[in-house]
């Protein structure tokens, strides 16, 4: 992958064609109404002619693009399949089809890091790749001291591809104020930009790579390979073997998917508390059991700064949506951000929507399956004006906790897990446990 998809012109010029394109479909629109056709109907077809747009330009860029589309997964779910289908296999093509750079570009980048004496750091490089994503690729080497490490090399200019990305999507504000009225899209836009700016800077992964495996070094639940050398562009950690997530999904028995999934969810909810970061980024790939039983854990590059642990909000409104006080819950997603003030939520449908997220808090004992996942997801597949989903938004602090739990139980859902996570949330998410422990657990909401 010498370049990213496409040359920055052309990305460039496929995202500003967005916005004139809206204009030229309102202008449509308002020739319709003055021919007769009614303005629900109109609406419709600007809002499904945007969406049809929006997400094919996201399924053919790459960086900024991807990540805006992995942020925005809840609001895709709001939209018909017909519109979103197109982007998600363009998306997947992405991500399977990362085609490696040649091993001349990969000894170029070394050269320029770290020097023409490059190859005394290492014992044995092996120039085919281990693995491709979208800003870098890793190779097995041997290390000067003979420790097996991955030597991560970040791809010329993606920083430069990603960061024009974001200048370029800024523009696309009313677009996504036409299509989700309630989602605030440009401070979105500005957070997840800084986020990608730190992946972008490989020693900022290292600080935080490191943390992690200080604090879980000889834990009876994770490992975290530790970080040999860094600098902006080469990353350099000890080499990680143990059986991928993707074979536990694949082939694992039910007792190794239980156990996966358990760990899965505890690593996610105990690290914020013991660590002070969140792993942002919880996708198979960066998972591995091995052969301890113990959950391996790579690629530290997208991480949530949780200094406090999880906001005391995330597990208050939890525990107070289960004793079924909506009220409440509508007034706390409000000074939390979820609902801009000029916002009016239809609340039994804010409570349809929430139950399915909230239900493994519920019951002593939860299965996420494939099936469940799918029935989630057609209960919000609707274009209709009062679709709740559609009068959410996304606050900016909240971005990357919501990528971690929507990739979370994404993974659950393949892995089929069934295992007591209420007890996790109890143990590592402020506020959920706050409530009177005379009266049990709290009740299910229908």
């Amino acid at each position: 992958m010498s370049d990213l998809p496409h040359r920055a012109v052309t990305r460039s010029a496929k995202l500003a064609a967005l916005p004139l394109g809206f204009a030229g479909r309102t202008a449509i629109g308002l020739g319709r109404r003055l021919g007769g056709a009614s303005a629900e109907i109109v609406a419709r077809e600007i809002q499904q002619r945007t969406a049809d747009q929006i997400f094919k330009v996201l399924g053919e860029l790459k960086g900024g693009a991807m990540k805006l589309g992995q942020a925005l997964s809840i609001f895709e779910a709001a939209l018909p399949p017909e519109l979103t289908e197109p982007y998600r296999a363009t998306l997947t093509r992405l991500q399977d089809a990362a085609p490696p750079l040649p091993a001349a570009t990969v000894h170029r980048v070394l050269t320029e890091q770290l020097g023409d004496d490059w190859r005394e750091n290492f014992l044995e490089f092996d120039d085919e790749p281990t693995a491709a994503a979208s800003i870098g690729q890793v190779h097995r080497a041997v290390w000067h001291d003979g420790r097996t490490v991955a030597v991560k090399v970040q791809y010329p200019g993606a920083g430069k591809a990603l960061l024009s990305d974001f200048t370029q999507l800024s523009r696309l504000a009313k677009l996504f104020g036409a299509l989700l009225p309630g989602l605030d899209i440009k401070p979105l836009l500005n957070e997840l930009k800084e986020r990608v700016a730190e992946e972008l800077d490989y020693l900022k992964e290292a600080e935080a790579q490191h943390a992690f495996a200080e604090e879980f070094r000889d834990d009876p639940d994770f490992v975290v390979p530790d970080v040999v050398a860094a600098n902006e562009q080469i990353l350099v950690t000890e080499w990680m073997t143990g059986t991928p997530l993707s074979k536990i999904i694949s082939a694992g028995s039910q007792e190794d998917r239980d156990r996966a999934g358990l760990q899965l969810v505890r690593f996610l909810f105990c690290s914020p508390a013991r660590v002070g970061l969140l792993h942002a980024d919880p996708h198979p790939g960066n998972f591995r059991v091995m052969e301890d039983g113990r959950l391996g854990v790579l690629d530290f590059g997208a991480v949530n700064r949780l200094p406090d642990g999880y906001p005391a909000a995330f597990g208050a409104l939890t525990r107070i949506f289960n004793q079924g006080d909506m009220d409440s819950v509508v007034r706390g997603l409000r000074e939390e951000g979820f609902i801009r003030p000029h916002i009016e939520v239809d609340t039994d449908a804010l409570r349809a929507f929430l139950a399915p997220y909230i239900e493994p808090t519920q019951v002593e004992e939860f299965t996420f399956t494939r099936e469940w996942l799918r029935h989630q997801a057609l209960a919000v597949t609707d274009l209709r004006p009062n679709n709740v989903v559609r009068q959410l938004n996304l606050p900016p602090s909240y971005v990357l906790i919501h990528r971690v739990h929507a990739a979370g139980i994404g993974v659950l859902c393949q892995l089929g897990t069934t295992a007591r996570f209420r007890d996790e949330v109890i143990r590592w998410v402020p506020g959920f446990a706050d409530e009177d422990p005379d009266q049990g657990p709290a009740r299910t909401v229908a």
